[in-house]
């Protein structure tokens, strides 16, 4: 009953996987933090974005060998990573994140008669905790997305991520 051990995938299996949700937590403590703190969140999101998809590129060049389209298949692997990463680990949760936290404080404000540190505070642990419940569902509308867009176009319907 051999089973084949399937290859881990550092950026997706391993502890690496979370600087991808790097501008979240930046996002998070907005309201804390100077803001070019959470631009620096984003630089670290976008560096796990890039080397994962430069790491595609390499698996899918290694993979297909010497075949006929490998600079094409390996050109849509780099892409098709790239573009899911960039909407599904920066752009969509990073919004989604400031949008709550900015709501959040805007509530507390008017509702509250809590001291603006603790606003403050309540704000980033809503930030926090709202990263994990909004991963699952923007990482599935970003693979509808592409699946209904762009993979039709280069032809890798079905492909999925996570």
């Amino acid at each position: 009953m051999g089973t084949v051990k399937e290859e881990r995938d550092l950026y997706r299996d391993t502890w690496v996987r979370f600087l991808g949700y790097a501008n979240e937590v930046g996002e998070s403590f907005r309201a804390l933090v100077p803001v070019s703190l959470v631009w620096a969140s984003y630089g670290i999101a976008t560096a796990y974005v890039t080397a994962d998809a430069i790491d595609k590129g390499k698996k899918a060049s290694t993979s297909h060998g010497d075949e006929p389209g490998k600079t094409g298949r390996v050109t849509v692997a780099v892409v098709d990573t790239f573009i899911w990463q960039s909407l599904a680990s920066v752009a969509i949760p990073g919004f989604t994140i400031n949008r709550i936290c900015a709501a959040s404080l805007y509530l507390l404000a008017r509702m509250t008669r809590w001291p603006v540190p603790v606003r403050k505070w309540t704000t980033t642990a809503v930030g926090l905790s709202a990263i994990p419940v909004i991963i699952k569902p923007i990482d599935r509308s970003v693979d509808f997305l592409l699946d209904s867009t762009l993979r039709k176009i280069y032809n890798v319907g079905g492909k999925k991520r996570n």
